[in-house]
């Protein structure tokens, strides 16, 4: 920039670094600005004098804006070092990963190959092992199926370092097969010996059963026709009962009737006095209740001549009360509103007319 526009050159590029990182390092480019601020005389007086006034001032915030500048391009400068560091670093990392996996290749394949062979192994003695443990549930075909599939499998040289532990799990699944083989062979034919033994019981119990219904046939037979015989013998002796009875009640019924004919006639004469005393009380008794009927007609109707008497008056002196409460409450009323100053007449008038309803929202209670 120029002298117009500034007081003190900026720091070279090449050593700006050194002086805004050292302790008051611009101090002599301060210094500068400084010695052309106490080398002007101001002069307010003219409008030039004026005008400078305002060109230093100027220049002053000119200069203090270069100053910053060059302080901001060295930050930003600086912001970018750590950026190119970490990409150089990053870029090393990775070549040097790529390399170390390129040296590392053959024994990462060797081990990868390594681990699938024992992996291979480990599966087939796993297998053997699974023969041992996993036969509970297996039936006699199943469990020789079994152990045939075993026994198929040839352990040698081919299992390397796991030949002598294959062996191991062979002869061990055999071994627990075998054993599972012979429980469940043992187990099969206890059941073979249960179901035969199960089918001559209930051989033997349908015999059993159906010579019980034999002797029970025979037996019933016997006593049916027992019972047949039993019958026809009390029949017999029955209608012989019944025919002596028969003539013994004919007999009996005869004399039966003979005397209820008599009794009847007897009865008859009886009934016939009877009848005649009975209607005899029966007038006597009839003009009783007729006097009787005429008596209580007369009492009724005097009592109830006497109660309707008896409500005439109550109804008299209901009313009497009546008129002698309503007078008395309307009489104090009229005394109250003549307390206040009004002519007995015209408090009279008042009073009546409340009591008549006609005045509204007042009413006196009775």
């Amino acid at each position: 920039m120029s002298e117009a526009t500034e007081l003190a050159k900026v720091p070279a590029k090449e050593n700006a670094l050194q002086v805004y990182q050292a302790a008051n390092g611009l101090d002599p480019y301060l210094a500068k600005i400084r010695e052309e601020i106490d080398g002007f005389i101001p002069d307010i007086t003219t409008t030039k004098g004026r005008q400078a006034i305002a060109s230093i001032a100027h220049s002053v915030a000119r200069s203090k804006t270069a100053l910053d500048n060059i302080g901001k391009e060295l930050v930003a400068d600086l912001k970018d070092v750590p950026k190119k560091i970490d990409a150089e670093r990053k870029r090393m990392r990775d070549l040097l990963d790529a390399w170390k996996d390129e040296v590392r290749k053959p024994l990462d394949d060797w081990q990868a190959a390594e681990d699938a062979r024992i992996d291979k192994l480990q599966k087939g003695i796993d297998w053997f092992n699974l023969r041992a443990t996993e036969n509970a549930d297996l039936d006699a075909v199943e469990l020789k199926a079994s152990i045939a599939e075993v026994e198929r499998i040839v352990v040698g040289e081919k299992w390397e370092e796991f030949e002598a532990e294959a062996h191991r799990a062979k002869a061990k699944a055999i071994e627990s097969l075998g054993a599972a083989l012979a429980k469940r062979e043992a187990y099969d034919a206890e059941q073979a010996e249960l179901a035969k033994l199960r089918e001559e019981k209930e051989a033997r119990d349908k015999k059993d059963n159906e010579d019980r219904i034999a002797r029970e046939a025979a037996e019933k037979a016997t006593h049916e026709a027992e019972e047949k015989a039993q019958r026809e013998r009390e029949a017999q002796e029955q209608k012989a009962r019944d025919e002596q009875a028969a003539a013994e009640k004919r007999e009996a019924d005869l004399k039966l009737q003979a005397a209820e004919s008599e009794r009847r006639a007897e009865q008859a004469k009886r009934e016939k006095v009877e009848a005649e005393q009975k209607a005899e009380q029966d007038r006597l008794a009839a003009i009783e209740r007729e006097k009787q009927s005429v008596e209580q007609a007369r009492i009724d109707e005097q009592a109830r001549q006497q109660e309707a008497a008896d409500e005439i008056i109550r109804q008299q002196k209901a009313r009497q009360a009546d008129v002698a409460h309503k007078s008395k409450i309307l009489g104090e009323a009229k005394q109250a509103i003549m307390s206040m100053n009004v002519s007995e007449e015209l408090a009279k008038a008042i009073v009546l007319k409340i009591a008549r309803g006609e005045v509204p929202n007042v009413t006196i209670t009775f």
